[in-house]
This record gives C-alpha cells, sequence and structure tokens, in this order.
C-alpha cells in the first residue's frame, strides 16, 4: 500500500511537471512556426531549437518574471517570406520589430490578433498592398512605424480610432490618396511622419491642429497645395515642423510664432509669397530656419535674427533691406546662406565673432560694404561666397590664416588691394574666384603651400609682376585664369609640371620672353590664350603635340619665324596668330577660308606655292601661277570624281553592313582625324564594351592616337513613355553630346566629338585604358586595386560630381552614376562617363524636377526616385554611396547573397551581426580597416534611406578630402616612408 501510494505521488509530481513544461514550451512552439514559416538565409534564428526548450534563452526574445514572451525583436536578420501572424498567438507579446528584413506580401487583416501590441515596427521591408484597417484594434498600440515599405491607397479612415497612439510613421511608400483629416482625432500623438508619399493633391487638413501633443511634423514631398491651416496655431508642443518640397502659397502664417517650443522650421521649395512678418520673439528655441527657394519678399525680420539660430536658409527670394546686425550675436550660427535676392547694404560687422561660423553664402545679392574681420575668428568657416555683388575695401589678413577655408568665391565686386600674402597659399582650398575686381599687387610665391587648388581665377584686375615659378607645384590645377590684369615678365618655365591643366588663359597682360620649353608635357590642355602681351621667339614646333587643344590664340604678340607645320596635328577648332612678326609660308591645312582671318597682320607670310606672297610679283607671271593651278584644280576633280564614283560603285556592301555615310560631324576640340577614318575602325573585333544602347570600340587611329567610339543604335521611337526610351526629353545621343560639349573638368570624361550616320549615331570620346571601375572590380583583375588607389577612385568621382552639382550653370544631375560609368586612365584617375539620361536642373524647378520614367541601373536607384520619379542631386548622392560600398567590399549592387536585399542594406545587416570584417573585401589589406571604416561610414551617410539626411557631393568632397591625410604610409621603401598615393 504504501508503495503504491509512493508510485501514485511520484506520477502526479511528473505530470504537473509535464504540464509546467508544455505551458513554458507552448510560446516555444509558436515561435517555432513562426521561424519554419520564414527563410532564414544567414541562420539568425539557429538557437531558436529544441535542444533549449525555453524560448526566453531564444536570440531577440524577452520574457517577464512570469516566463511569457513580451518582447520579439528580429531587426535585420536577412528574414523574407509573409508576416508571421503566429506571432499574434503569443498572449503577453507587447513589443515586436521586424524592421530591416525581407517582409514582403501585404499584411492581413488579422494582425488585429496581436491584442496586447504596443510596439510595432516593420519599417525598410517589402510590404505591399493597403495599409489594414484592422490596426486601430490594437488598442494599447503606441508607436507604429511602417516606413520604407510599398503600402498604397489610402490611409484607412479608421486609423482615427487610435486612442494611445504617440508615433506614427509611413514615410517612403506609395500612398497615392489625400492626407486624411481623420488623423486630427489622434490627439495621442507626438510623431506624425508622412514624408516622400505620391500623395494626390491636396490641402493640409485643418483638423491636424488638434494634436495638441505633437512634437514632431514631417509632410516633406506629401504634394500638398494651399496654406497652412491657422488651427496649427495650436500646435504648442510642436518641436520640428517640416512642410518643404510642397506647393503651399501664400504668407507664412502668423500662427508659427505661437509655436513656443519649436525648434527647427523646414519651409524651403514651396510657393510662399509675402513678408516674414511673424512675431518671432515668441519663438526663442529655434535653432533651424530655412524657408528658401520661395518667393517671399521685404525685409529679414529683426526679431528673427535675434534667437539663437544655427541655420539660417533664406536663399533664392525677393527679400530686400539690410541683413539684421543681430544675427551675428548668435553664438550658434554656424551655416548662413541668403544668396539670390535683393538684399542691400552691408554685412553684419561682427558675423562670425560670436559663433563658428562654417559656410556664408550671400552671392547674386546687391550688398555692398567691406568683408567682416571676425569671419573665420573661431576658424570653422570653409565656404565664402559673395560673388556678384558690390563689396568693396581690401580682404581682411586674418582670412589668409584661415586654414578651414576650401571654397572661396569673391568675384563680380569692387575689392582692391593687395591679397594678403598667406592668402594665395591656404592648404585646403580648391576653388579661389577672384575675378572681375581691382585686386592690385603680386602673386605670392607662397601660392605654392595651395596644393588642393583646383581652379584659379584672377582676370579683370590689375594684378602685376611676375608669375611666381612656384604656380608650377600646384599638381591638381584644371584651370588657370588670369587674364585682362597688369603682369609682366616670362611665363615661368616650371609651369609645364601642371598635368592636370586644362585651361590656361593669360591674354591682356605684359608678358614677354617666349612659350616655355616642353610645353608639350601639358597633355590635358585644352585652351590656351595668350594673346596681347609682348611675347615674342618662335612659335614651338611642340605645340602640335597637344593632341587635345581646341583652341589656341597668340595674337597681338611679337612671335617670329615660320608656323610649325606640326599645328596641322590640331585641327583647332578656333586658332589666331594675326598681329604678329610670322613669315614663309601658311601651312597647307589652314591656307583655306576657314582660317582666313587666322594670320592677319603677318605681311611675311605666304600661301603656299600661290602668287600671293609677294605683291610685286609680275602680271605675266600671275597669269601663268593662275593657268597652273587652274589646270592642277580640274585635274584632281577629275581624280575626286572617279574616286568617288569607284567607292560607290565597288563598296556598297560595306557600306550597307557598317551604316550610311556619315550626314553630320561636330567637333568639340581641335581634332587629328577624320570622321571618316572613325567610321571604317568599327569592326567587331574592336568592340571592349557593350550597353543597352549600342556598343563601345577602340579605334587606333594613324597618327598613333587612341579614342574611345560608342555606336548608338537608332531607336524605334523616342517616345518617353516607351519602355525602350532613355526616359528624358531628348534622344540619348543629343543630351550627352549638350552635355559633355560644355563640360571642362579634370574628372569628367571628354568628348572629342560626335556625328551621325544614317543608322546610328556615334560619340568618340578620349581613350581611358584601364576601362571601367565595375569591370576591373568585378573581375580577375580586382587585385591591381588596393585601398589607395580605390581610395583615390572614390575621390575622383566624388569631385567630378561636385563639380556637376555645384559648380555648372545650371547644375547637372547625372541620373546614372554606377561603376561602370567611372572610367580609369592609365594610372587609375576616375572620369565620370555617359551623361545620357544627365538632366540640367532648371532654377524653376527650385532643384526638384519630375520625371515621368525612371532613369538609371538597377541597384544604384535611390528609393524615392523609384516612386516618386522626382530627381534632385540627392538621387546622384544615393548611387554615389552605393559605388563606396561597392569599393570596400568587392561586390557587385546586385549580388544573389543579398537574396532581395540591395547592397546598402546587406552592408548595414552584416555589420550589425558579425562586424567590419564581414564587410570589407578579403583582397585589401588589413592595415588600412580604420580607415576603410571611415570611408564606409561616408557610403553609408550617402545610402540614407530619407535623402534629407545625405550630405551634398561638396560635403562628401570635404569629408574624403580630410580622411585623405590620414592615410597609412606604405613600409620604408630605401630608408623613406612614402604615401601610399
Amino acid at each position: 500500500m504504501q508503495v503504491k501510494t509512493s508510485v501514485l505521488l511520484l506520477l502526479t509530481i511528473l505530470c504537473f511537471l509535464s504540464y509546467i513544461s508544455f505551458a513554458l514550451n507552448q510560446e516555444g512552439l509558436y515561435l517555432q512556426r513562426m521561424k519554419l514559416s520564414l527563410s532564414d538565409p544567414s541562420g539568425f534564428l539557429s538557437g531558436w531549437s529544441d535542444r533549449d526548450p525555453d524560448p526566453c534563452n531564444w536570440t531577440g526574445v524577452t520574457c517577464n518574471g512570469q516566463g511569457s514572451v513580451v518582447s520579439v525583436i528580429l531587426t535585420g536578420a536577412s528574414l523574407s517570406g509573409s508576416f508571421p501572424i503566429s506571432l499574434c498567438r503569443l498572449p503577453s507579446l507587447s513589443k515586436l520589430s521586424l524592421s530591416n528584413n525581407d517582409i514582403n506580401s501585404s499584411l492581413p487583416l488579422s494582425i488585429s490578433s496581436c491584442r496586447n501590441l504596443a510596439y510595432l515596427d516593420l519599417s525598410q521591408n517589402l510590404l505591399a498592398g493597403p495599409l489594414p484597417s484592422t490596426l486601430s484594434d490594437l488598442h494599447f498600440l503606441r508607436y507604429l512605424n511602417l516606413e520604407g515599405n510599398s503600402f498604397s491607397g489610402e490611409i484607412p479612415a479608421t486609423f482615427g480610432l487610435f486612442r494611445q497612439l504617440e508615433s506614427l510613421t509611413l514615410t517612403e511608400n506609395l500612398l497615392d490618396r489625400t492626407i486624411p483629416a481623420v488623423l486630427g482625432n489622434i490627439t495621442s500623438l507626438k510623431k506624425l511622419a508622412l514624408a516622400y508619399n505620391p500623395f494626390s493633391q491636396g490641402e493640409l487638413p485643418p483638423e491636424l491642429g488638434n494634436l495638441t501633443n505633437l512634437e514632431y511634423m514631417w509632410l516633406a514631398d506629401c504634394n500638398i497645395v494651399g496654406s497652412i491651416p491657422d488651427s496649427f496655431g495650436g500646435l504648442r508642443r510642436l518641436k520640428n515642423l517640416d512642410l518643404s518640397n510642397n506647393g503651399l502659397t501664400g504668407r507664412i502664417p502668423s500662427v508659427l510664432s505661437q509655436l513656443k517650443s519649436i525648434v527647427q522650421v523646414e519651409l524651403y521649395n514651396n510657393s510662399f509669397t509675402g513678408t516674414l512678418a511673424l512675431s518671432w520673439s515668441n519663438l526663442t528655441n529655434l535653432r533651424r530656419f530655412d524657408a528658401s527657394m520661395n518667393s517671399l519678399i521685404g525685409p529679414i525680420p529683426e526679431e528673427l535674427c535675434e534667437l539663437p539660430l544655427e541655420s539660417l536658409n533664406l536663399f533664392e527670394n525677393k527679400l530686400e533691406g539690410l541683413i539684421p546686425e543681430s544675427i551675428a550675436k548668435s553664438p550658434n550660427l554656424y551655416d548662413l546662406k541668403l544668396f539670390r535676392n535683393e538684399l542691400t547694404g552691408s554685412l553684419p560687422r561682427e558675423l562670425g565673432k560670436n559663433s563658428a561660423l562654417q559656410t556664408l553664402d550671400v552671392s547674386y545679392s546687391n550688398l555692398s560694404g567691406e568683408v567682416p574681420e571676425f569671419l573665420c575668428h573661431n576658424g570653422a568657416l570653409e565656404e565664402i561666397v559673395l560673388i556678384n555683388n558690390a563689396f568693396s575695401g581690401k580682404i581682411p589678413t586674418n582670412l589668409g590664416e584661415c586654414r578651414s577655408l576650401r571654397r572661396v568665391r569673391l568675384g563680380a565686386n569692387r575689392f582692391y588691394g593687395e591679397i594678403p600674402p598667406l592668402f594665395w597659399g591656404l592648404p585646403h582650398v580648391y576653388l579661389l574666384d577672384l575675378y572681375e575686381n581691382s585686386f592690385s599687387g603680386n602673386i605670392s610665391h607662397l601660392i605654392y603651400g595651395a596644393k588642393n587648388l583646383s581652379t584659379l581665377n584672377i582676370s579683370n584686375n590689375k594684378f602685376s609682376g611676375g608669375i611666381p615659378n612656384e604656380i608650377g607645384s600646384l599638381d591638381s590645377l584644371v584651370e588657370f585664369l588670369a587674364h585682362d590684369n597688369e603682369l609682366g615678365g616670362e611665363i615661368p618655365s616650371p609651369i609645364v609640371n601642371m598635368k592636370q591643366l586644362g585651361r590656361l588663359d593669360l591674354s591682356n597682360n605684359d608678358l614677354s620672353g617666349g612659350i616655355p620649353k616642353g610645353i608639350q608635357s601639358m597633355k590635358q590642355l585644352n585652351e590656351l590664350n595668350l594673346a596681347n602681351n609682348r611675347l615674342s621667339g618662335h612659335i614651338p614646333d611642340e605645340l602640335g603635340n597637344l593632341m587635345v587643344l581646341n583652341y589656341l590664340d597668340l595674337s597681338k604678340n611679337n612671335f617670329s619665324g615660320e608656323i610649325p607645320l606640326s599645328l596641322q596635328n590640331l585641327k583647332l577648332n578656333e586658332l589666331n596668330l594675326s598681329s604678329n612678326l610670322l613669315s614663309g609660308d601658311i601651312p597647307p591645312l589652314f591656307a583655306n577660308g576657314v582660317y582666313k582671318d587666322s594670320f592677319l597682320g603677318n605681311p611675311g607670310l605666304c600661301v603656299h606655292n600661290s602668287g600671293l606672297c609677294n605683291p610685286r610679283q609680275g602680271k605675266t607671271s600671275r597669269v601663268f601661277s593662275w593657268i597652273l593651278r587652274s589646270i592642277f584644280i580640274i585635274a584632281g576633280l577629275v581624280f575626286l570624281v572617279g574616286l568617288v564614283w569607284f567607292l560607290l560603285k565597288y563598296k556598297k556592301l560595306e557600306k550597307i553592313k557598317n551604316g550610311s555615310t556619315i550626314t553630320k560631324w561636330t567637333s568639340f576640340h581641335k581634332l587629328g582625324f577624320s570622321e571618316f577614318e572613325i567610321s571604317y575602325c568599327l569592326k567587331e573585333a574592336n568592340v571592349i564594351g557593350r550597353g543597352a544602347s549600342g556598343k563601345v570600340y577602340k579605334v587606333i587611329l594613324s597618327n598613333g592616337e587612341t579614342v574611345a567610339v560608342k555606336k548608338l543604335h537608332e531607336r524605334p521611337n523616342n517616345n518617353e513613355n516607351d519602355s525602350n526610351s532613355f526616359g528624358s526629353d531628348k534622344h540619348e545621343f543629343e543630351v550627352e553630346v549638350e552635355t559633355l560639349g560644355k563640360i571642362r573638368h579634370k574628372n569628367i570624361v571628354r568628348l572629342w566629338c560626335c556625328c551621325i550616320t544614317g543608322s546610328c549615331k556615334l560619340l568618340v570620346y578620349e581613350y581611358m585604358p584601364n576601362g571601367s571601375l565595375g569591370d576591373l572590380l568585378h573581375s580577375n583583375k580586382k587585385r591591381l586595386l588596393d585601398w589607395p588607389i580605390r581610395f583615390k577612385i572614390a575621390l575622383d568621382a566624388a569631385e567630378g560630381l561636385s563639380y556637376l552639382h555645384h559648380d555648372c550653370v545650371p547644375p547637372i544631375v547625372h541620373r546614372d552614376v554606377k561603376s561602370n560609368n567611372i572610367l580609369l586612365d592609365e594610372d587609375f584617375g576616375a572620369k565620370i562617363s555617359d551623361f545620357g539620361v544627365a538632366k540640367v536642373v532648371k532654377a524653376a524647378n527650385r532643384g526638384v524636377e519630375s520625371m515621368s520614367v525612371i532613369a538609371g541601373s538597377c541597384g544604384y536607384i535611390a528609393p524615392e526616385y523609384a516612386y516618386t520619379l522626382r530627381v534632385n542631386e540627392k538621387s546622384d548622392i544615393y548611387s554615389f554611396g552605393i559605388v563606396i560600398l561597392e569599393l570596400i567590399t568587392g561586390k557587385s549592387p546586385i549580388d544573389p547573397e543579398f537574396g532581395e536585399k540591395d547592397l546598402a542594406t546587406w552592408v548595414c545587416t552584416k555589420l550589425d551581426q558579425h562586424g567590419i570584417g564581414q564587410v570589407v573585401d578579403p583582397e585589401l589589406d588589413s592595415r588600412f580597416n580604420e580607415h576603410i571604416c571611415r570611408v564606409l561610414d561616408i557610403g553609408l551617410l550617402c545610402t540614407s534611406s530619407l535623402p534629407i539626411n545625405r550630405p551634398s557631393m561638396r560635403r562628401v568632397v570635404n569629408m574624403m578630402q580630410e580622411l585623405s591625410a590620414t592615410m597609412p604610409c606604405e613600409q620604408e621603401k630605401d630608408g623613406k616612408i612614402f604615401p601610399s598615393f
């Protein structure tokens, strides 16, 4: 009996323990069911197994004191599949995050069964379809984030039934109805973010003014029109208001002055008009105010400038009057942009004294007075842009000690006096623009310190003295413009060391001596203008070796001797040797009507084999000469007619094969080859690349020069809505010709010429021996690209894009930035190419332009561009960020390893899970890892899903230039330390 009792008690205990075990593991079964329903390529859920029956120990799972699951956090786990509705059977689940995965299909209505959820984050997935109307049944929900999916349709009216919701984020989806008024019923809301959705055009619902607890409202790019409702004055707790990139009109309402908690106001790129007549004194917390690119008029309010602002952007308006002195008292001001207004008066005298000012741009206004002496008082000033005003006086001496400066534009003003010597040698300045002033004095020898200088424009001033020899040490200089000054002495011989120089204009000075020897080493020289000086001696035969020279003007000098025959190699578009002392025969190629004005004022010149060089020649001799010339001309015509007939008779088959004869030929540089030589070299054996629009050929010309020829096939139609169209208003050919034909930059590929045949169109470029970055990086030649070279490529490409975005007028958006469109020369210098879908950003569009179809390449297209079709420079910046990630990882943007992710998402996931070691290309030397990590940060910043968070290309260049100084050195060679590049 006692034994039976003991056995019975033991069975009871076992059953109880079994019951407890079953109760604890039931939630594990639900989680296991979820695991089985999803694809887990990275093995993130591998620890969810029967070996550990307690789910509280599983990755991403948190339990309460009773052992019940309350939280499942699986962010960036590379999971894919439908939403795991089995999670809703967890009775205590209050927090669920599946963000940054590949959860797809639609979000089921049955999600309302997750009744205890207070936190739901499904952002950055592939969810599509309508937003479930049942989400409002989650009565405890406080946080809802569905950003970065593909939800479409309307925001359900049931969303107005939320009672505890504090944060609603629906940015970057495909919601296409109007913003519903029912959102004003969610009075518990603290954050409302609906930006970057293609909403139907509509006004701001006045009901949103009922959100009295709201702190953050982000409605950028939501197709909003009309005015800001007066009811918004009730948003007393609002800290951040962003209504940028919409169609709002009317005055900026006075209700904003009631928002006493406001910190940041973004109203740029709307159509606001009228004055800024608000009671700004109430907004004591305001730090950033941006109402640029509107039509505001009147003065800048004194009250606004008295606030402790960090950033004030009011550019591209119609503001007038004075800039208040009070703006200089702000202790936090680092960014002041007021350009393209109608402002008058002077800059505040103490501007920069009380804050670390970084950017000042007041260009294209009517400002006058002197440059304030305190602009760089705190050593942070990077950009000063004052062009096209009426500033006067001298440049403050202390600006010469401002080593943080990078971009200086003081042109088209009334400055005078000498430039501070140290100002010439600022080490980080890449653009120094002093044109059209009254500056005097010498160019300082200290200019050798300006190692980063790319453009130096001192034209139309009163500079005197000689050009210092130190100018030759500026390896990065692309443009040197010093025309219309009083410079004297000889052109310094070290100037030929500037291998990147593309444009040299020293015309209208008082220079003497000859053209320096060794000028043939300036292989990139495209324009040489030395007109109206006192230069003498012979024109060097070496000029004929500058194969990219397009413009040559040596007029109004004292050059003597014969014209070198080698100049015939150049086929210059512009040649002017007039008003010199030249003698001898004019080279035969130039003895025609095209160059009839190129040799005027040289009495000693003769036309080769004609009677035109000796005015005392007798009448009989002239008649005899004319008869001989006529005979030769007739004989030549007979020969040519016979040759044409022969070609038409026997070359008909080859003509059909290669396309019709060339009907139009346009050159942008002086060329050493003919159109016919190009067309006959387009053979299949010479193909070096293929693309959607045609083939690229390598052509070695008879003069030994190599060029690349892109052959664009004619499209059946040029309808922009056609899937085969280029997605622009013009054919790719016309766009590329218009864009590249006028660009001159060391990091933009040169377009030599273009021609049209009957069946195709040809674009002739400079040949880049190392091909495209994409081909090299993703082939067995990748080992040639060590980290210093990859970093140099990234920096070169960034400078090229920065030129397009910031220094072209008007700016240009490339729209197809990718590794295959970055070409590499023999030294792995990078140049941006392929402008077939580039877009000129018109001022009327305020930096944003809508396309009717998507242009770009898969893997590089910015997320907002894919669904809004609105293009600006931020789209290029995203694509450039992908290129940086390519250089670091060695992987293509589209790779089976990523699953349905893109490269940026894959990198973020790997960093979160495994660290930098799983991201960096194993081919790269590990001693560069710290430097690579810092460049990776820039790449991730550029690929931010929110365009507003991406830096400008100018800022990217600045960051990368700062990193170039931190590149580790290679090991010692012969007792010396050498940098890696």
